[in-house]
């Protein structure tokens, strides 16, 4: 029966989803804030010295992530270049899988004596993991006709959202009852990853290479992305639709960066323990929430078009910004998680098979999605940059303020779609 399933190329494409999710929940958004964050405040201070400068710890984590995704944006033109030359998709996809596996296994070796390696481990597993979501997703043409991309990214997604939650609640329950260091979910983080995802890449179609030569290759990507940019100018539903996504992305990506830290400073925990379980309670709730919350944005779309439903949860984000600058007690912050899970679940989900129904015609889809993936990065930049800056400058608090005006953008943006776009965008 497994077989069966997989022998079909949309259920394994979708799998990849549960293979690689591990990494945002435990790394980025769950167990290794809570350990990094507690390693970094034992001298009683939240400053830490790294690289002959002093940092606030939550701040200096934040550009790292700023830098990482600095130097994926730099590198996707080059390999979907590269890819798209040979039609090698799955060789980068396994080749950044692998690449952010072993380092979320190589985590396990973090310590403040050695923060320059286990930063170096953290920036490695950043770049695989977002590394491969560009070759990830423009497989999504290529395995499934325009009017199955809804429900089959939210499908992702869903599975996404269960197999990390089911590892977190391994590694909580290992945790909790002493069975193990905390240290070692980082290492089952990256054999879940590279296990699960052989079965992804078993499945996925090969390609044929195309003669071409090698100083051709190595800035075909970057004229790629400029025939996309020219593209654009014809193109005008896709063009503004990109526009708002670069805005608004910067603060979805953000929040699910920095929501943990946030909870661990500004919210009147009444003890660590207390605390740790809080945390990752709220982990918990948005995950699940969000399953729902991407199959009833898929559902809107088919009834409302994709650029209402991004509306829609683009206000969402606002309001829920201007909640959070009010929030202190863990049960305020138990629902705000999980008002985060259901909006987050439907904007991720519904943005990349928007931006996929919108695209021309075309069988060079790494170009688009790699020029999709690069406005992300891009936008993940400026958001982490100008969060962990505003607090340095202030507080989280301060921080968010950024956020407000990101999803206040992004929906005014949408508001200037071509009508005909809501309408070619329904199933």
């Amino acid at each position: 029966m497994i077989g069966k399933y997989f022998s079909d190329k949309r259920n394994a494409w979708a799998f990849y989803d549960w293979a690689n999710s591990v990494y945002p929940l435990v790394i980025t958004t769950a167990i290794f804030p809570l350990f990094y964050e507690r390693i970094s405040s034992q001298s009683g201070s939240d400053k830490v010295i790294f690289i002959g400068h002093e940092f606030v710890n939550t701040a200096l984590i934040s550009y790292v992530g700023a830098l990482g995704f600095l130097i994926v944006s730099l590198l996707v033109p080059i390999l979907s270049g590269i890819a798209d030359y040979s039609d090698s998709k799955k060789k980068f996809l396994s080749g950044f899988a692998y690449l952010g596996s072993l380092s979320c296994m190589g985590l396990y070796f973090f310590s403040m004596e050695n923060l320059f390696i286990g930063l170096l481990f953290y920036l490695l597993a950043l770049i695989g993991f977002w590394g491969s979501i560009v070759f990830y997703n423009a497989y999504l043409p290529l395995v499934a006709p325009p009017e199955e991309h809804d429900r089959l990214s939210a499908r992702g997604y869903s599975m996404g959202y269960l197999g990390s939650s089911l590892l977190l609640i391994i590694c909580l329950t290992l945790y909790l009852t002493g069975l193990m260091d905390v240290k070692v979910s980082f290492l089952l983080t990256g054999l879940w990853w590279m296990g699960f995802a052989q079965l992804t890449l078993r499945k996925l179609p090969e390609g044929k290479s195309k003669n071409e030569s090698s100083k051709l290759i190595l800035f075909k990507g970057f004229r790629e992305i400029n025939q996309v940019l020219r593209s654009l100018k014809v193109h005008l539903a896709l063009r503004r639709f990109l526009m708002a996504f670069f805005i608004y992305s910067m603060g979805v990506q953000t929040v699910m960066l920095v929501a943990v830290y946030f909870g661990t400073k500004e919210i009147a925990w009444a003890s660590d323990s207390e605390k740790t379980t809080g945390l990752i309670i709220s982990v918990l709730i948005i995950q699940f929430i969000a399953i729902p919350g991407a199959h009833l944005m898929a559902r809107l779309s088919g009834r409302f078009g994709n650029i209402a439903t991004l509306m829609l949860a683009n206000g969402m984000w606002v309001l829920l910004c201007l909640i959070a600058l009010w929030i202190e007690t863990p049960m305020q912050f138990y629902c705000t998680a999980a008002f985060v899970g259901f909006v987050m679940g439907g904007t991720q989900s519904m943005s990349r098979s928007t931006y996929s129904k919108l695209l021309p015609k075309t069988h060079d889809t790494a170009s688009f999605f790699s020029f999709y993936d690069v406005a992300e990065k891009v936008g993940i930049v400026i958001g982490l940059f100008l969060f962990a800056f505003f607090e340095e400058w202030g507080d989280m608090r301060t921080s968010i303020v950024s956020l407000v005006t990101f999803f206040f953008c992004g929906l005014l943006l949408l508001f200037r779609m071509p009508k005909r776009s809501v309408l070619d965008a329904k199933n």
